[in-house]
């Protein structure tokens, strides 16, 4: 545990925030220095094949230690964190035998980590907590995951007693922006399957995800002085609040949940004379998900049947449900179902509310279910990981590359 204490704060040390107005590969130069950093300790730890490409794509191997595991198993993280909210000088506290009361992250600005709003802090009493001190995110999304396989891969390589298969690691640039997968070479990295280590608590394990979509609209309006407005002023801030008013109220993040889908207003921008915004569309279920895609269509066809041609809709597609792809291999998520109950972990198998690197490269040719790396509340300053459960998903990643 102290290893993936010590090797998790320093990766929080380098904001990796993703920038999605950036055109540059990664979207900002601090993942390319954690990609260098991340070079050398696997170089020092003994992993093999070694590479950090142009795009900012870290790969490395593990030859298998027994004649008869020649399977190969791929093990993979983000290195960029949310660009929900900031993760520069993030300040690690460590919470020792948690007691189940109040934690205060910092008592200058009033900001508390209370169980009364997040109640799952009552399952982690007498655990050692790693929090924020209230101002930035953490960033065990997804640094957790790489000081887990990190540590897992020196663990295995300390200990050539334990048999394993071949194992290969990645760690990819820009996943919070949708970018992640977009120049993972599948060829080079060669594994046979593969899990991102990206998920949340302990026993997490997750072979669907949303299908995703953005839509980005833009309004035009008409402005003129307030005092001769009458039948010529159009005022785009407030067409915009027409557009989302006129979709399902009950179909907002806030208000779904399991296989439930949404859609979700992310971004307002807007004066009288011109107004964007930005929405993302989930849904689990391909039928629903394009039902829900017709019907921005059809609102927004609606509002300019009103007003005359003033708004203009972007939808563009971003990944897909990787269910469709897994389905046929269920033998890769009874794999990590073993490796979980060898060590005592009662898989929870569900949906994933959100993407990861794992549904694009399903259907790139690597299949890739998804792992706990035991977070909790991540993308904001209330976000927080036991350092025991750290430990049970580094131990996941052993037992997988045993039992593979």
């Amino acid at each position: 545990m102290e290893k993936l204490l010590n090797r998790f704060i320093n990766y929080t040390k380098i904001d990796t925030t993703s920038d999605e107005s950036s055109i540059s590969i990664p979207s900002s130069d601090a993942q390319l220095e954690l990609a260098k950093k991340l070079i050398l300790e696997l170089t020092e730890i003994g992993m093999e094949d070694v590479t950090l490409d142009e795009k900012g794509y870290v790969m490395a191997s593990l030859p298998s230690n027994d004649a008869h595991k020649n399977t190969t198993v791929g093990f993979i993280a983000h290195m960029d964190t949310s660009p929900d909210m900031s993760a520069k000088n993030v300040d690690v506290k460590k919470i020792l035998n948690y007691d189940g009361k109040d934690i205060i992250l910092n008592e200058k600005l009033n900001i508390v980590l209370s169980p009364l709003n997040f109640p799952d802090l009552k399952e982690n009493i007498g655990k050692t907590l790693l929090t924020t001190d209230g101002t930035t995110l953490l960033g065990a999304d997804n640094k957790a995951g790489i000081a887990e396989i990190i540590t897992a891969m020196e663990f295995l390589i300390q200990n050539p007693e334990i048999l394993h298969c071949n194992i290969k690691v990645g760690f990819t640039p820009d996943e919070e922006i949708g970018r992640g997968a977009d120049y993972f070479d599948v060829e080079k990295f060669g594994a046979d399957f593969a899990y991102t280590i990206d998920g949340g608590p302990v026993g997490e394990l997750e072979y669907e995800n949303f299908n995703a979509a953005t839509a980005k609209i833009t309004i035009n309006g008409r402005n003129v002085h307030p005092g001769t407005a009458k039948d010529k002023m159009i005022n785009s801030i407030l067409i915009a609040n027409e557009i989302n008013n006129m979709l399902p109220v009950n179909q907002r993040p806030e208000y779904t949940e399991n296989y439930e889908g949404f859609f979700h207003l992310t971004h307002l921008d807007g004066m009288v004379e011109k107004t964007s915004m930005s929405f993302i569309i989930r849904d689990h279920f391909k039928e629903s998900f394009e039902t829900k895609k017709e019907l921005l269509k059809k609102v927004v066809s609606f509002i300019n049947l009103k007003y005359g041609d003033i708004v203009d809709l972007k939808i563009e597609d971003t990944y897909y449900n990787m269910k469709e792809m897994i389905l046929p291999h269920m033998e890769i998520i009874e794999l990590a179902k073993k490796a979980m109950q060898s060590i005592g972990i009662e898989p929870i198998v569900k949906p994933i509310r959100g993407g990861t690197d794992g549904s694009r490269l399903s259907y790139m040719g690597l299949l890739c279910p998804n792992i706990f790396t035991g977070g909790f509340n991540f993308h904001g300053k209330f976000e927080y990981i036991p350092l025991e459960d750290m430990e049970l998903a580094t131990k996941t990643i052993i037992e997988i590359a045993k039992l593979a």
